[in-house]
């Protein structure tokens, strides 16, 4: 049985709860209610587990801050065993609309401090991620306070099909892998 890690980037805390940068976070809470399953406090990490169609699917939300991602990151990669080609980072990108989703199976950091400390730690950029857009509706110079910001009400109604349909997506990478998620999904 082969395993794939699923990594939710956020920052811990309740004053990041709900904000753009905790979006990871939020579609591994929404799968976790989705499919009955419970996060734990682990190393590094609030950790999952959770078995479909023959994988066995780890969910971590590193506990370490969005900037030493990569950290936790690493850390379960080893402790499971599991292979870079199994690993899926969700993370928030200022780069796309609102809610747009888009996977890929490598590419730059985008200026994204947790992709960068993954970058700089697992020593590469060939890793999956599903990018969550966020938007861009910010000044110059008011980008922290943006993905650091929360959610309008109207955009709060607007994330629940695009969350569920991120979380669809991470099931769909785990158990049919990154090419046939990548057409069934992106640009939808």
């Amino acid at each position: 049985m082969s395993k794939i890690l699923v990594v939710g980037l956020g920052n811990i805390g309740d004053e990041y709860e709900n904000t753009r940068h905790n979006i990871g976070f939020t579609v591994l809470d929404a799968l976790a209610k989705e499919n009955n399953f419970k996060f734990r406090v682990d190393r590094l990490a609030a950790v999952a587990e959770y078995k479909t169609r023959g994988k066995t699917i780890i969910f971590i939300k590193p506990s370490t801050y969005m900037n030493l991602s990569g950290k936790a990151v690493n850390y379960w990669l080893q402790a499971e065993r599991i292979n870079k080609e199994n690993l899926l980072v969700v993370t928030d990108d200022i780069a796309l609309p609102f809610g747009t989703l888009r996977m890929k199976g490598k590419g730059s950091d985008g200026g994204h401090n947790g992709l960068k400390n993954i970058q700089e730690i697992l020593n590469t950029t060939e890793y999956a991620r599903l990018r969550f857009g966020v938007g861009s509706e910010f000044s110059k110079g008011r980008q922290v306070d943006y993905v650091l910001g929360t959610w309008s009400e109207d955009e709060k109604k607007a994330l629940v099909p695009r969350i569920k349909m991120a979380a669809d997506m991470i099931i769909s990478f785990a158990t049919i892998g990154l090419q046939l998620t990548m057409t069934n999904f992106n640009n939808k």
